[in-house]
């Protein structure tokens, strides 16, 4: 996803519905059927998108088929697939009628953004933050925070944060905007800024290490389709960590490497490859715990996608194989695993086999049935199966994206769009069920987001967050302050 996603979340007793599933082990030990290949329908859609899709759909948080009208337009409860172009076109028009397009997210810039005249970074740093166990309680808090480019509001976005009783951030640090001139050119001003300021509040750092400089990465960086990808030489990679890790050791709790590597656009605009995926977080493992051996290891997030060819791949695809380039031991990879936690238009509690089968719920997906599960936040308890398929049952899960969207604009969107309120009530019923029925190996669960402050309407990614650009809460974040936690 481009930068971070929202929320979804309901709970019911788990096992009734596992059993109906037929997911977790611990609930019966039933075998998680292979992942369909596409069908011809699905790939010829999936040629329509990367042909004609706009790059804030394919790339963020739903890389799939898009159909004309979900089953409510239809009015007969059956979704109509068109031929592509007609899709296309159908799209174009109501765009044209009376909707703004969606921009891209702002990417990371090649430059870092001047500094307010105003603004006095830390000079000196604070104190260490005490440090604490590597196994988290089930769950933390977390939520996305958008403090790089307006530094001037990160004390009144983290002021809100704690408010609610969250003890997590989560902030992207852009490889590029810290070392871009040139190779150990390093500009730390506003890394210190955020983590210091972190510190100070009380609150871990979750920091989002990815987005490679163009003398690192050439040709992989493109802003108008929030493209980016991974060094050439992975030696640029892990020495630019070791300066990082190595500055900020013991001030930062979690490092996610990489974001959303299932995606090509997140992969230098070539094929997803989980092989090549799995040397690099090792490479990064070792490069971080050479220098914090108490820092987290987190595995980039996946997009919760039914596409499968050269643009996009399957989580459990993607994690199958990634497990298959690790010998089935994570050990020296990750200290959590990490995976984006969809809701879409279903409930949280929902169970995703019955998901899977409702037209409603999946927006007329022509996908198989089997992988149309990812439509159900609860599809992380199949990320948990294939855990513990793999000997892998004695590690945590962190959620790095999650929620619901209230989008009245987008169209990629706003198909599984909710009000306010119902996001609210959704969002703090995930956290609920993850709490009564994923403990212990749910660790931090980070909701996307803390509205960006420059943030207009149009971007997709404004309508997921619990606040309004100018800081004032929506219905979610006063839900979120008032949960138990």
């Amino acid at each position: 996803m481009n930068q971070d996603f929202p929320t979804r979340v309901r709970a019911i007793t788990s096992c009734l519905f596992i059993a109906v599933a037929g997911l977790l082990a611990a609930c019966g030990g039933a075998t998680m059927p292979a992942l369909p290949t596409p069908n011809a329908e699905q790939a010829r859609a999936q040629t329509m998108i990367a042909q004609g899709t706009s790059a804030s759909y394919l790339g963020t948080k739903v890389a799939r088929p898009e159909v004309t009208a979900t089953p409510e337009e239809s009015g007969d409860g059956n979704s109509t697939q068109e031929t592509p172009n007609a899709t296309r076109s159908a799209r174009q028009t109501r765009l044209a009628q009376n909707k703004p397009t969606a921009k891209a997210t702002k990417p990371p810039s090649k430059k870092a953004t001047p500094l307010p005249d105003d603004f006095e970074p830390t000079a000196t740093p604070p104190p260490l933050p005490p440090q604490k166990s590597a196994t988290l309680k089930s769950p933390e808090y977390s939520i996305q925070v958008f403090a790089w480019y307006r530094p001037e509001i990160a004390d009144r976005d983290m002021d809100q944060i704690k408010a609610m009783g969250f003890t997590w951030v989560k902030q992207q640090f852009a490889w590029r905007d810290i070392e871009g001139a040139k190779k150990g050119a390093f500009d730390w001003s506003r890394p210190d800024e955020i983590i210091y300021r972190a510190n100070v509040k009380g609150l871990d750092v979750l920091a989002r290490m990815d987005n490679a400089p163009d003398w690192a990465a050439p040709g992989c960086f493109d802003p108008a389709t929030a493209s980016m990808g991974p060094a050439r030489n992975v030696k640029d990679w892990t020495d630019f960590l070791i300066a990082f890790a190595t500055r900020y050791k013991g001030r930062v709790r979690a490092y996610q490497i990489w974001n959303e590597p299932n995606l090509a656009r997140e992969w230098c605009k070539r094929p997803p490859n989980p092989e090549q995926y799995a040397q690099l977080l090792k490479a990064s493992y070792q490069a971080i715990k050479s220098v914090d051996p108490d820092a987290l290891i987190v595995s980039g997030g996946l997009t919760p996608t039914t596409a499968d060819y050269d643009q996009a791949m399957p989580d459990l695809k993607f994690f199958a194989r990634l497990y298959d380039a690790m010998g089935n031991q994570s050990a020296g990879y990750f200290d959590l695993l990490g995976v984006h936690a969809a809701g879409f238009k279903a409930d949280p509690e929902a169970d995703p086999g019955v998901v899977a089968q409702d037209a409603a719920l999946t927006n007329g997906d022509p996908s198989p049935t089997e992988a149309k599960r990812i439509y159900s936040f609860r599809h992380v308890e199949d990320v948990r199966q294939l855990m513990v398929q793999r000997g892998d049952g004695g590690k945590q899960i962190a959620i790095l994206e999650f929620g619901w969207t209230s989008d009245q604009v987008n169209p990629a969107y706003s198909w599984f769009r909710v009000s306010e309120e119902e996001k609210a009530n959704r969002i703090t019923r995930a956290f609920q069920y993850a709490k009564q029925n994923w403990a212990p190996w749910i660790g931090v669960m980070s909701l996307i987001y803390m509205a960006n402050a420059d943030w207009q309407g149009n971007e997709e990614q404004y309508w997921w967050a619990i606040t309004n650009p100018d800081g004032t809460p929506r219905p979610a974040y006063n839900a979120l302050k008032q949960m138990p936690k």
